[in-house]
Order: C-alpha cells, then sequence, then structure tokens
C-alpha cells in the first residue's frame, strides 16, 4: 500500500507543477491574443516553446509514467478522482509521447508564428503571406497524428483529439441528416416573400455604448466578476485557468450592434461551463470542459437557444433601448427579435444565422478532410473555399479576408475543432426540451433569471468537469442517445413559425 501512496504523491505533485506550467502558457496565449505588440511574437513564441518543453518532460518523465501506471493497474485502491486524473493523462500521455521533444517544440514555436502572420493576412487579404505558416501547420498536424494512430486515418485522429469517439463516419451520417433537413427548409424560408426589417442593426453604435452593454451581459449571464473578465481581440474566444480564472473576448463593430452582443452572449455561455465545475476538481486536470461539442453546446445554447428568443429580446430590449434610444427609437422589441434571427446565407460563419450556421461548419469539415487525406493542397484552399460557398450556401467569396481568412482556427493548428460547433448546436435542441420538462424556461428567461436554467446544466453538465467521457456524460444528460433530430425539429418549428411558412 505504500507503493500506491507514494505513487499518488508524486502523481499529484507532478499534476500541480503542470498546472502551474499551464496556466503561465494559457495567460500569455491570452496576452498574445488581446494586448501583445506584435513584434513580441518571436520572443514569445521562444517563451512558450520553453515552457511547452517543461510540460513535455514532466508528462514524459519516467518516475510520473511509473507513477501513473502504479495508480491504473491499482485501481481500487485509490479515490475515483485520482483514478480518473490518471486515465485521463494517461490519454494525453500517449499522445505526447508519441511526438519526439524536438518536433513538439518546434510546432509550438510555428503555431505562435501563425497566429501573430494569420491577424496581418486577414486585415491585408493576403493569403500567400500565411500560406507557407498554414502549411508547415497542416504537414506537422497530420505527421503527429500519424505517430499518436499510424494504423487510422488521420483526419479521425484529428476528431478524436476534441471529440472522444468522433469520427468521419459519424459526422458525415450527421451532416447528411441535418443538410437534407435545412436545405430545403432555407428554400422555403428564401422564396416566401417575407423580409424582416434589419437596417436598425447596422446604425452607428458606440464602442463605449457597446461596452456598458457587455458588463449588462455579462451580468445576466451570472459571470462573477470577481472571476470573470472581457477583452477585446479580432477573434472572440474564451480561455479558462481554473474556475476562478475564466476570461471571454469579443470584437465590436460599430456598424453592427448584434455582432458583440451575440459575441459576449456566445462566450458567456463557455465560461459560465468553466464556473460551474466543481470544486473538488477544479484545479485538477478534470476541471474544465469534457470537449468541445459539450462546450460549443453551452456557447450555442445560451447564443441562440435562448439569447434569440423573443422573451429574452423582450427583456433585454428596454436595455438596449437605454443605451442606445436614438439608433432604436424606430424600433419595436418583436422586430429586434425578427431582425436578429434572419435567415440567409452570408459569407461569415460567426454571423451566420442558426438555419445556415451548419452548412458554414460543414464547408470547413468537408476542406479539412481533404487536407487530411491529401487530395487537396494547402495553396489551393482558397479556391475550394470559394466553391464550396457557391455549392452550399449559393454564394460568390469577394476576397480571401471574408473567405479562407475569416476564421483563426486554423492559425492555431485547430484542426478537427470546427464540427463541435455543429455537434454542440444539436445537443443544444436536446437538451432544451429536457429543461423545458424541469422548469419553467421561458418564464424564468422573460424575467432575465439565468440562473435556474444554469443550475440545471450544472447538475446534468458542468459540476462533471472532465469526469465522464463526453458521449457518456451527454446520454446520461440526455436521459437516452443524441438524436439530431431534435435540432432539425426545432429549427423547423421556428423558421416555420418566424416566417409564417
Amino acid at each position: 500500500m505504500e507503493s500506491i501512496e507514494s505513487a499518488v504523491r508524486l502523481f499529484k505533485d507532478q499534476l500541480e507543477k503542470l498546472r502551474v506550467y499551464n496556466h503561465a502558457m494559457g495567460v500569455m496565449n491570452y496576452d498574445m491574443e488581446t494586448v501583445m505588440p506584435k513584434g513580441a511574437a518571436p520572443l514569445v513564441g521562444e517563451t512558450l516553446g520553453a515552457l511547452s518543453e517543461a510540460c513535455y518532460r514532466l508528462q514524459t518523465d519516467e518516475a510520473f509514467v511509473a507513477a501513473m501506471e502504479t495508480i491504473l493497474q491499482n485501481p481500487d485502491a485509490v479515490d475515483p478522482i485520482t483514478r480518473r486524473e490518471a486515465e485521463r493523462m494517461n490519454e494525453d500521455r500517449e499522445y505526447l509521447a508519441s511526438i519526439p521533444l524536438e518536433e513538439y517544440v518546434e510546432y509550438q514555436v510555428a503555431q505562435t508564428a501563425a497566429s501573430s502572420v494569420w491577424h496581418e493576412a486577414k486585415v491585408n487579404n493576403d493569403f500567400a503571406s500565411f500560406l507557407p505558416h498554414l502549411e508547415k501547420l497542416v504537414e506537422m498536424t497530420g505527421r503527429f497524428a500519424r505517430y499518436y494512430k499510424p494504423d487510422q486515418p488521420v483526419y479521425d485522429t484529428l476528431l478524436g483529439l476534441y471529440e472522444k469517439g468522433l469520427t468521419t463516419e459519424t459526422l458525415d451520417a450527421f451532416f447528411s441528416q441535418v443538410r437534407g433537413a435545412l436545405v430545403p427548409l432555407l428554400e422555403r424560408v428564401m422564396t416566401c416573400g417575407r423580409e424582416p426589417r434589419t437596417d436598425f442593426l447596422y446604425r452607428f453604435y458606440p464602442k463605449a455604448q457597446q461596452e456598458k452593454l457587455t458588463e449588462y451581459l455579462m451580468r445576466i449571464m451570472c459571470m462573477d466578476p470577481d472571476h470573470t473578465v472581457c477583452g477585446e481581440v479580432e477573434h472572440p474566444f474564451t480561455t479558462e485557468f481554473t474556475k476562478a480564472d475564466v476570461r471571454i473576448t469579443t470584437h465590436y463593430h460599430e456598424d453592427a450592434v448584434h455582432y458583440s452582443m451575440y459575441s459576449v452572449i456566445h462566450e458567456s455561455g463557455h465560461a459560465t461551463y468553466e464556473l460551474n465545475i466543481a470544486d473538488e476538481i477544479a484545479r485538477s486536470p478534470l476541471g474544465s470542459g469534457v470537449s468541445m461539442s459539450v462546450h460549443e453546446s453551452q456557447s450555442r445554447f445560451f447564443e441562440n437557444i435562448i439569447g434569440r428568443s423573443e422573451p429574452f429580446i423582450t427583456f433585454l430590449f428596454p436595455k438596449l433601448r437605454e443605451l442606445f434610444p436614438e439608433q432604436l427609437k424606430d424600433v419595436t422589441a418583436h422586430e429586434f427579435y425578427l431582425a436578429v434571427n434572419k435567415a440567409e446565407p452570408s459569407l461569415i460563419r460567426t454571423e451566420a444565422d442558426e438555419l445556415t450556421y451548419a452548412l458554414h461548419v460543414m464547408v470547413r469539415y468537408e476542406l479539412e478532410k481533404q487536407l487530411f487525406n491529401g487530395t487537396l493542397a494547402v495553396k489551393d484552399l482558397p479556391a475550394a473555399w470559394n466553391a464550396l460557398y457557391k455549392e452550399y450556401l449559393g454564394i460568390d467569396v469577394p476576397n480571401d479576408t471574408q473567405g479562407v481568412l475569416q476564421d483563426s482556427h486554423w492559425s492555431s493548428g485547430l484542426f478537427g475543432y470546427f464540427p463541435s460547433y455543429a455537434v454542440g448546436s444539436a445537443y443544444g435542441a436536446q437538451l432544451i426540451k429536457l429543461m423545458e420538462r424541469d422548469l419553467d424556461v421561458w418564464g424564468n428567461v422573460s424575467e432575465g433569471k439565468l440562473q435556474p436554467l444554469i443550475d440545471w446544466l450544472t447538475e446534468r453538465i458542468y459540476r462533471y468537469g472532465c469526469r465522464l467521457d463526453p458521449k457518456d456524460l451527454m446520454e446520461q444528460a440526455f436521459e437516452g442517445p443524441f438524436d439530431p433530430k431534435y435540432f432539425t425539429d426545432y429549427l423547423e418549428k421556428k423558421y416555420t413559425e418566424l416566417y409564417q411558412l
């Protein structure tokens, strides 16, 4: 038993060191995206490379691995949290240990450089400057996947890094079902002859007033100001270090008030998940969201199902009128509701309506599959992107800034992440049905009381962190298997009513 106790002590000590290093890297990455001067990128890349090397050495240290194996071989001799920590860390270690140290450090430096160049490339519509960086990330990402699971298709391996068990076979079936339902529905919407008024969304909305709206929305989303903050970036994201330090970001457009408004609600959905993880696992490897699809289910749930509902807009509208009296003086709450739910094919994923959003994700999914099965060269991405936007959404892409350069994910090496947005949206539609059974959802929302919803989600999802695998967690939350039909039925009902089809 002494050997078990010694193993647990060593294991926990190493976990704490890893937490500290990862915290430092997380703060630097947040700083890099928000306030870092661009000239600092090379130095920051070197520092992140050195910290990554330290983490690599900790996770592959022989004594640490031996302690972890001792725990895994004696599961009944340790508490359930320690056992699960060892399982999760061993999965991470197997991936990490498959990559030579010098290549792992090289990748961290390459990713930092790519992110810095992408920011400039997007602003300047300059895919050529970003191309060599993207080529390097694609090549290295594919190489690492082959190191890790040489007998498995590369893209399946990448998908599994973000959602354990997710495969192209599963996603092909999911997207086929979704596309089969949504494309005809979109056609009905586009040909019904009804078009909501949206002109007022694009009036001048001063950034200073939008910042006040951000503060208000974060309060409505029950975000503790002692543990959350909102920064400003090119492409919004959320990062968390523990439930004590969760940071969201937004991007203000003074000619599009709804962009930041829904960005803040979306990112607050991510943050709400992290803020409500159980205290006993908050500082452990289990103290974060379990997967990207589950995480996106929460951001998309609050952004769309709640945030774009008429009860929420009706509640929020007096505050909007208070902050923007001139801009909204000739607008009703119902008109605002119709405007923020307008469905039409568009160029920008983050601004897409619920009905077309999954089609944006499908474009990226198809491109990533082709990149990693060798049928698409990185240099041909812009043309392939433009062709799929024409095929799926029926629109012409005028430039790479609004096309292939619009998202930050690829500059961060996040290949395999995008499907999470669509799967997460579908998860949310299934959750709302159960929540409506248990709570007066819309009565609470109409009064701006979101805490009961958050409590319900905490009980079913948030508190568990990574204690369960994603599939097991969601089937427990759903009280049964995942069914995409909840998603297509939700959209059918919503847009039939909105457009009086």
